[in-house]
């Protein structure tokens, strides 16, 4: 049906004095002897509409008032009495009733409580926010590796290698529960299974987008990720998106470079886009994030070496739940305690221990490290993961061998590195933490519409 978009209605004045379309959903409403009033929102905007209705009109307003109920609302677009504008209503149509045990009846419900209805919790303010931030914060990703060249390519979902050498990948069959003595072995069930072979879904598009890279020279995959990892923390889940740039002709301090400006770009076009939407984050998410931001992207991202970081932790006095030595994984306490307290801003960690790091980073003359490098930043720790890749063939193969991984399903993989290798690398970038640190919500549950966590599934 014809209809303006709300958002339209704010920010046009020209609506002022004309008659106008609406559809929404009622957010709140109230009675006065003579009039009546409901607030109109369509999802275009965090501001709500005031639809303003005269009982001496005869419009039939009653069915429009309860909470949740949709309408369609034709009206004259006036000045409100408080600034902005306000529709005097002329006609309503109930297009959906909504019931009294409508859950959303409260102005303010707890996240947890929410959790429990990700089909309705985008009718609340912070969703509502939250969704149209992550939207745009996708088209800046698109729009910046548009205009410096990238090329945008799908990889594979489905897939028979673990780019992570971990294991912790969903298996894909078509096969399902199999009695005992079905089959005799793995062997026979794969054999059996719809590719012939063991299959998952990726936890990575970057083995497939080096092979891109390895033709194109710059690209960058955007899509779904899958870790079967039972990580019930407030920033794991087992389906996320991920940004993966690649490189061809980059070694590290230039995947440093473009992660830090991507960065910096998205959040510059997020405060500069969604000035409404932020400062409802900053009012009743997290006090401060405006200028939080404003100086993450005023300044220059520190740089620190694995192996000081760790002599930070040690003699920083501060009491850490995971102990601190070298050739340890950084935990989120400790990634926090660099960036929050010893360097006050977004800092790059690089060179970590190669027992630690995935089997395609580039290994150091040290023969320890690997050119691996994570952004960490306050509040959150760490959301960028990246390294220059290995391109040295043999070395490849021996770091490979050392973790017991079987080359088979690597032979593609393995052959950019015999036919024309050069020196490449790039990071990836979990979408949902990003969202986290641009809006300041605490859980990255409360970023997805629906969140795929270890036990639970909508």
């Amino acid at each position: 049906m014809k209809h303006t978009d709300i958002k339209e209605i704010f920010r046009d004045h020209a609506f002022l004095g004309q008659q106008v379309t609406v559809c929404g959903w009622v957010r709140t409403s109230r009675n006065s002897k003579t009039m009546a009033f409901i607030a109109l929102n369509d999802g275009t905007s965090l501001p709500h509409l005031q639809i303003v209705i005269d009982k001496a009109s005869g419009i039939a307003y009653e069915d429009a008032m309860p909470l949740g109920t949709s309408l369609k609302v034709v009206g004259t677009v006036v000045e409100g009495q408080n600034g902005g504008v306000e529709i005097n209503a002329e006609e309503i149509t109930v297009l959906g009733a909504c019931p009294p045990e409508y859950p959303l009846q409260k102005k303010r419900h707890t996240l947890e409580f929410l959790r429990t209805m990700p089909h309705l919790r985008g009718r609340t303010n912070l969703f509502n926010a939250v969704q149209r931030v992550r939207s745009i914060l996708a088209q800046a990703i698109h729009e910046y590796f548009r205009e410096r060249n990238f090329v945008y390519v799908n990889t594979p979902l489905i897939t028979g290698s673990d780019c992570e050498g971990a294991g912790e990948m969903f298996q894909v069959t078509t096969i399902g529960y199999a009695p005992d003595g079905t089959y005799p072995d793995a062997e026979a069930y794969y054999a059996a299974d719809f590719f012939g072979k063991r299959a998952g879904l990726s936890v990575s598009g970057q083995l497939e987008g080096e092979v891109a890279a390895m033709s194109m020279g710059k690209i960058y995959t955007f899509g779904p990720s899958f870790r079967a990892e039972n990580s019930n923390t407030p920033k794991h889940l087992a389906e996320f998106w991920h940004i993966e740039p690649e490189v061809a002709f980059a070694e590290l301090p230039d995947v440093m470079e473009l992660a830090e400006d991507m960065v910096k770009h998205v959040i510059r076009v997020v405060l500069d886009t969604c000035p409404d939407e932020m400062a409802f984050f900053d009012q009743y998410v997290e006090k401060g994030l405006i200028a939080r931001l404003e100086d993450l992207i005023s300044h220059d991202f520190a740089v620190c070496d694995y192996t000081e970081a760790i002599r930070l932790l040690k003699e920083s006095g501060e009491t850490f739940q995971y102990p601190v030595e070298w050739g340890c994984d950084l935990q989120t306490e400790h990634e926090r305690y660099i960036s929050e307290k010893v360097f006050r801003r977004a800092t790059f960690v690089t060179n970590y221990p190669k027992e630690i790091k995935s089997f395609y980073m580039k290994l150091n003359p040290d023969g320890k490290t690997v050119a691996a490098v994570d952004l960490l930043v306050p509040g959150v720790g760490e959301i960028v993961g990246g390294s220059e890749r290995e391109a040295d063939y043999d070395k490849l193969v021996a770091a490979m061998e050392e973790r017991g991984m079987n080359l088979a399903p690597y032979s593609d993989y393995l052959d950019l590195r015999r036919y024309g290798s050069v020196p490449h690398g790039g990071f990836g970038l979990g979408f949902e933490r990003l969202i986290m640190y641009v809006t300041g919500v605490a859980n990255i549950r409360d970023v997805i519409q629906y969140p795929r966590t270890a036990g639970a599934i909508h």
